[in-house]
Parts: C-alpha cells; structure tokens; sequence
C-alpha cells in the first residue's frame, strides 16, 4: 500500500491558519472530519491529546507528527498541513514547524495500514523530501513529492535485505507509546548515521505491528554494544552482560551520532538483568506471577482505598441508623467502588499477562466472580484464567492471513476470550464460593488465643520485606477479608506495616548516639512515612544494617499485629495509616497503643543493640 492511498487531495491543506499547537491540532483534525475519515473527531482529538501529554510530537526540523490510533477512526488516514510562516509546537528543536502530518489509525488497522502510516516518518529524516514538501504549492505537488520518495525508498530497503556478512558491529532497539511514529524514525536515523560512519547496524523495532527485525541471539552476543532507545516496554533481560545504552526514543531521531559514537567508544555500562534468567525457568515462573499480581493489585488500590474509607465513614454517619448522607457514603464507596474492586484486580492481572486482548476477559471473569460470591480469590483466579487464556487463543489464531489481522483483534479476541474465560468461571464459583464461606466461618470462630497467633503472623510478615512480596501477600490478605467482611486481619497488618518507621524514627530520636547525621534527618522522615501506613520507609536503614534492623521491625511489627487481635479491633479502612485510626471498632485509643506498644519494642532494640557510630 502507497502512502498515496492514504492521503488524499481532501485531506491536504497547503496553506494553514493555525497560529498555534491546539489551533494545528484543531484544524488538521477538521479536515479529516469533513473528509470523512472519523466516526467521531472529538473522540479522536482527545486521544491526539492523550499522545502529546506523554511526549511532543513535534520532532524539530520543521515537523510535526500528531497520531493515535483509537476506534474514533473510521477509516486510517493522513492529514498534511503546511505553515509557511511557521508556529510553536513545542518542538523538541525549540523552533517553529510547518510541516504537519496527523496519522489517524483507527483501532483494528491491518498490519498494512500500519506499515504504511510507520513509513512516512521515516521519510521525513531526509531533508531533500522535506525541502520538497514546503516548496509545494498545490495537493498534486505534495502527493508527487511523497510518490518519488517511496520509489525511492523502496530501492534501498532491496539493499538493506543483505544480512552483514560479519555481524553487525553495533545493535539498537526502538519503541515508542503508539509505535506509529517516533519508532520509526529513530530506527531510520540510527541507520542512517551508521551507514555515514561505515558502521553496520541492525535495528529491531517494536511497533504497532509488533516486533520486527528482531535482534538474534548470536547477534547480541556478537555486538560490541546494544542502543535501546525506547519509551516502551522493551525485553531487556536477553541483553544481561553486554554494553547497553538506554535512552528516550526522541534520543534516537535527534541524537544518533552521539549514541554509535558513545556504543563505540566503549565507555558503557553492563546492563544487570532484573527479571529471570531463561536458565531458570521456575525462577522466571516466580517473578512472572508475582509482577502480574502485583499489577492487579496497584490498580485496584485506588478503588479498595477509596471506597473502604468511604465505607468507613459512613459508620461514623450512622450507617445503621438509616442516615440519608450516611447511605450515599455506603453507596458510593460499598455499592460502586468496592463492587469494582474485584472485576479491576482479575483485569489488570490479565492485561499484565497477554496485553490489552486480556483486559476484557479478566473484567468479565473477577465481576463472575463478584456476582458468584466467590471473593477475592474468585477475582485472582479469574485475572490468571483471563490472561492465559487471551495468550493461548492468540497463539491458536496466529497461522490467519494477515488480511484477517483487523477483524481478529476486534472480533476473535474479545469473543473467545470472553466467552472461554466466562464459562470457566461459570463452573468454578459455586466451589470457590464455598470455600470462601468455609474460610469465613473459620476466622469467625477462631479463638482468642488463635486470633492473636494470626495477628503475630501478619503484623511480621508486614515487615520482612517492607513492601516486597511477603508484604504485599499479608497486605492482600488483609483486603481480602475486608471484602469478606472480617475486619480484623487488615487491623493487624496495618498496625505492623506502620511499626517499622516508627520504631526508626523512635530510635534516631531517642538512641542519637546510634546513628550518624544522615539517618538522624530521615529519620524524621519516617515519623510520616510510618504515620501513613508507607512501610517503605524502613529500607535504607534495613539496607545499611539488615542484620539488626530487620529483626527489631519484624519483632516490634508482630507485637503490635499480636495486639490488635487481643484487644479485638476491627478495621474496615484498607489504607490511611493514623488518619483513619478513628474509624476503628473496639476501641481508637487500644489501636494507638498497640502501634506504640510495637513501635517501642523496634525502637529499644535498636537503641541496645546497634553500636555507636565513632
């Protein structure tokens, strides 16, 4: 497909009136609404602006490259705007642009399309093609101008199918958000510098349409260095132990010298892989379920915050009372944001898993899950079935003609992942709802002395790690027996994630000798850190002193985790640390003391048993 064949006389406008970036946006995006192109161009122009607020797309060099890629599209076109005197696009260059060209993709563009649209930024890099562009007068000059560049392109793309017959000295990678523009052109300048400089480079680039020209393994352990200019996600692991550059993808287009200088130079660092290593695959296993769950989880926080506190509150209103402010707080925070909390921690799970074809199935699988009484754990199971799921139908319908690729996304995800992920979930919520109501009836039948082991137990798990997996377990825990309307647990496990901080902080205040000036100032610090439930505050010290430090935290949290359960309170407020301490049952002023109780025993343990600094 010609670029031609998406950019049309009515969309080409020769002589702009824009005077500004909203003005420029405002008008290319009119001209596409009246051609015809757009189903709806307010849609379109917020996601246009949804772009531009994650990086400028005005490139410098006089261009400009709005995009986005959204189902406001009706059909994939492109727009060209041509401002002669020139205006303020907020280009990375700092200088004026006149030339625009806005690349609208709608949402199930075939790879073809999106080839097409990618290819045209490319040739924006060659200031031939750009002179040629604002000397046109007319819309058969522009159409012109792009036909003879793309005859021309095609050319050397026949000579860049020769492999290096010795390796490639140096590898790069690029990324960007949308994978329409900015991937293109920094792959494109990349090569473009390394062929001046008489250096071979291979450039994979992670586009739209996916990874292509993807980087081998015999290729990256023969290259002297590795650029990944990308502000995306990118697989880095298979990089571990090589000389790697990362920088933005704006880095690529406007700075390629600088970056083959420095990859040849040598003066890089080794990248340290942070994920698993493929010779571990149980380790890969490990992280890879802990980082889905972990993704389920932060995104569902706003809503378990919210909506607990809300809850909380209208406690305090007199909920049981009938109060009329008291119903709307319930309603609000119980009836809408709780009722969401399951349905968004099973989407993100599986959006974490297989990407954006996940999302839907996992949505579909935790409300299932809601609607099944099947809990918390109905929703964990719903996000992993969802995400698994969206992976292994994505795999069965890769062998389609690559003329189906649209109507796959649109059509063939969405209904088999949906439908498969929702009748599992049809024949799993009766047992889990069971074994949620078993669970229920065990906690509420626990004694005291069982309570307070329980206590012990999540409180210290809760500083272990300070926020690491063990934390995160005992945390999740806790919000899932506020779901389940058992509000002891979460009562223990924030006490103990408040503790450590605290006791830090106690510590740098009252044990000065212990600590040098640095530690003494963050430790005031953790008084709020501790005061806010962020148990994070904890781990430069843990870090500089892990072997007195984290036995005192774990100690002092499990105290105050011990006596919460003794003391019987309940806490509906999944978050909030002191500022939510009014919202407890059995009694605020027990809770306090038993933050105090904890905070003290950290604090004194640290105070005897570190040495003073000389």
């Amino acid at each position: 497909m010609k670029i031609s064949d998406l950019l049309k006389r009515d969309t080409i406008v020769i002589d702009m009136g824009a005077t500004d970036k909203e003005s420029a946006i405002s008008e290319l995006v009119n001209k596409l609404d009246l051609a015809g192109r757009l189903n709806d161009a307010e849609g379109y122009k917020k996601a246009i602006w949804a772009r531009e607020e994650q990086s400028t797309t005005g490139l410098g060099d006089g261009i400009a490259i709005p995009h986005a890629k959204t189902a406001a599209v009706k059909t994939p076109a492109i727009a060209f705007g041509k401002s002669t005197k020139g205006l303020d696009y907020e280009a990375l260059d700092g200088q004026p642009t006149h030339l625009f060209f806005m690349i609208a993709a709608s949402e199930g563009a075939n790879q073809e399309h999106l080839a097409t649209l990618s290819r045209l930024s490319t040739f924006l890099m060659d200031e031939a093609f750009r002179k040629a562009l604002l000397e046109a007068r007319t819309e058969d000059d522009v159409i012109q101008a792009i036909d003879q560049k793309e005859q021309e392109q095609a050319v050397e793309e026949a000579k860049e199918q020769q492999p290096a017959q010795d390796g490639y000295s140096i590898l790069a990678v690029t990324g960007c958000p949308t994978g329409i523009a900015h991937t293109y052109m920094a792959a494109d300048a990349l090569k473009a510098e390394a062929k001046n400089q008489g250096i071979s480079i291979k450039v994979e680039t992670n586009g739209s349409g996916g990874v292509k020209n993807r980087l081998t393994a015999d290729e990256i352990n023969n290259a002297q260095a590795i650029i990944v200019a990308a502000d995306t996600k990118i697989e880095m692991d298979r990089f571990a132990g090589k000389k790697v550059i990362e920088v933005p993808v704006a880095d690529g287009i406007k700075k390629p010298k600088e970056l083959i200088e420095k990859a040849l130079s040598g003066d890089v660092s080794i990248y340290q892989a942070t994920g698993g290593n493929s010779s571990n695959q149980e380790k890969e296993k490990r992280s890879g379920f802990y980082k889905h769950l972990m993704n389920g989880v932060s995104n569902m926080l706003p809503f378990v915050v919210g909506g607990g506190i809300l809850i909380a509150i209208s406690f305090i209103f007199g909920i049981e009372t009938d109060n009329e402010f008291a119903q709307m707080l319930a309603t609000i925070g119980g009836g809408t944001a709780f009722a969401l909390m399951i349905p968004v921690l099973a989407a993100f799970i599986a959006m974490s898993i297989a990407d954006r074809p996940g999302f839907a199935a996992g949505m579909v699988g935790g409300l299932i899950a809601v609607n099944g009484d099947a809990g918390f754990l109905g929703g964990l199971i719903a996000g992993f079935l969802g995400g698994y799921i969206a992976l292994l139908v994505k795999n069965l319908l890769a062998g389609l003609p690559e003329s189906l690729s649209g109507i796959r996304t649109i059509l063939f995800y969405p209904v088999l992942n949906i439908f498969l992920t929702g009748m599992i979930m049809l024949l799993l919520v009766t047992p889990l709802s069971a074994f949620n109501s078993a669970l229920e009836g065990w906690l509420g039948g626990m004694g005291t002395t069982n309570m307070i082991l329980l206590g012990l137990i999540l409180g210290g798990m809760m500083a272990i790690d300070m926020g690491g997996p063990i934390n995160k377990a005992a945390f999740t825990f806790g919000i899932a027996m506020i779901d389940a309307g058992n509000f002891g647990p979460h009562a223990a496990v924030m006490a103990g994630g408040m503790v450590p901080p605290l006791g830090i902080a106690l510590a740098t205040t009252f044990f000065k000798s212990k600590f040098n000036n640095q530690e003494r100032e963050a430790g005031k610090t953790n008084y709020l850190l501790g005061a806010s439930f962020i148990t994070e505050g904890a781990i430069p010290f843990a870090a500089a002193d892990p072997g007195r430090v984290i036995p005192s935290a774990v100690a002092g949290a499990a105290v105050a985790g011990g006596l919460t359960a003794f003391f019987g309170i309940g806490l509906p407020a999944p978050h909030g640390g002191a500022f939510v301490i009014g919202l407890v049952s059995g009694g605020w002023y027990l809770y306090a003391l038993a933050i105090l109780a904890g905070s003290a025993v950290t604090a004194l343990m640290l105070g005897f048993w570190k040495k003073k600094v000389v």
